[in-house]
């Protein structure tokens, strides 16, 4: 009777093992506490920051912050934190306020730069519990970091005529292609789409679809197909569930992903990333919205849920998936059970209501 009931107990353990998945097996050492950099930012950076610290200290996640104060209106990043930056290989950022003209240059362009954060990757898909007018739509945008219009080579030839020079190389198309086509074989995604405007630009968005074409022949399993910016937005908006990865120049990158974050959801929601051969740079994953208001920002009420969706992000990049996994998870319940949700996305959470749901519903 002992030796049945010992095995009974055997078998339901076995079912139970048998649950899990093993997702990663760390090397020694992995679990040792990895130094991140922290940019709180400007205007509601500091909020959303502050809510991933507080999830990431209830988690015990094997990570901790080095802050350094950064503003949009600065002339340049400070030496000290690209250093910090270099050193400990991963950032985590608030948005920065980019004055608009004046001639002040943008510290996120210059981060980009410094650190050569050639691709910026955006994740735009629906969230289980949050409506929207599409439905299936999973997309994953891949935009060129360093070239293109964001070169910043402007100067005026004569009193009320400016020249902008847009830069394109066949080095930088060709490493942001293969970026794409990297990314999609090794999560299964099953087509890339270049977008351009060739038609036009025959020379640089033509160099940019060579290169593209290029790198497709060493990817036959994976579909590659190209569209022209304008038609390419057309289609987002009446039927975005057709793209998968899309690999774009730097412009055209940072339009479709704001509208395909707008699509799926909003921008206070989207995760995303800059990355380079040695460093990441983690932050919200489309670029409108960031800073908030003052009103937000005195209400406390800016969403966090792209911040901390891009810190799960962050976890994978460090090699802590169960983590960002746990995360994920909470996340994903918060939205789908309609209890707390920020004003944009139809209700009157404050950010803190959000990071206790959140930690309540962690693993």
């Amino acid at each position: 009777m002992g030796g049945r009931s010992t095995l009974v107990k055997a078998i339901k353990f076995a079912k139970h093992v048998s649950g899990r998945n093993v997702t990663y097996m760390p090397r020694p050492g992995d679990g040792a506490p990895r130094a991140v950099t922290l940019i709180p930012g400007d205007g509601i950076g500091p909020l959303v920051t502050n809510a991933v610290e507080q999830v990431m200290e209830a988690m015990h996640a094997p990570l901790y912050f080095e802050r350094y104060e950064v503003h949009g209106d600065m002339k340049r990043v400070p030496e000290e934190v690209l250093e910090s930056i270099r050193k400990n290989k991963v950032c985590l950022k608030g948005g920065l306020r980019t004055p608009v003209g004046g001639g002040v240059s943008s510290l996120n362009v210059q981060l980009r730069k410094e650190l050569d954060l050639y691709a910026s990757l955006v994740n735009c898909f629906n969230l289980p519990g949050l409506f929207t007018r599409h439905h299936n739509v999973d997309i994953v945008v891949v935009r060129e970091n360093t070239e293109g219009e964001y070169a910043g080579l402007e100067h005026e030839v004569v009193p009320g005529v400016v020249e902008s020079l847009k830069v394109m190389t066949k080095f930088c198309s060709e490493r942001i292609a293969q970026y794409a086509f990297e990314y999609a074989y090794l999560n299964n995604r099953k087509k890339v789409t270049a977008v351009h405007k060739a038609n036009i630009m025959k020379l640089a968005d033509g160099l940019f679809l060579e290169s593209c074409r290029q790198v497709a022949t060493k990817y036959p399993s994976i579909k590659y197909n190209e569209i022209i910016v304008d038609n390419c937005c057309m289609q987002l908006v009446s039927k975005p569930e057709q793209f998968d990865v899309m690999v774009t120049p730097n412009l055209y990158g940072n339009l479709v992903a704001n509208t395909a974050a707008g699509i799926a959801g909003g921008t206070g929601v989207m995760p995303g990333g800059n990355v380079g051969a040695d460093h990441a740079v983690f932050e919200q994953g489309a670029s409108a919205g960031n800073v908030g208001n003052e009103k937000m920002v005195e209400q406390k009420k800016a969403n966090p849920v792209a911040l901390l969706l891009s810190s799960a992000m962050m976890l994978r990049h460090l090699r802590f998936p169960s983590f960002a996994d746990r995360l994920e998870t909470a996340v994903k319940r918060v939205i789908s059970e309609c209890k707390y949700r920020t004003k944009d996305l139809g209700g009157d959470s404050t950010t803190q209501e959000i990071v206790d749901a959140v930690i309540a519903n962690l693993d």
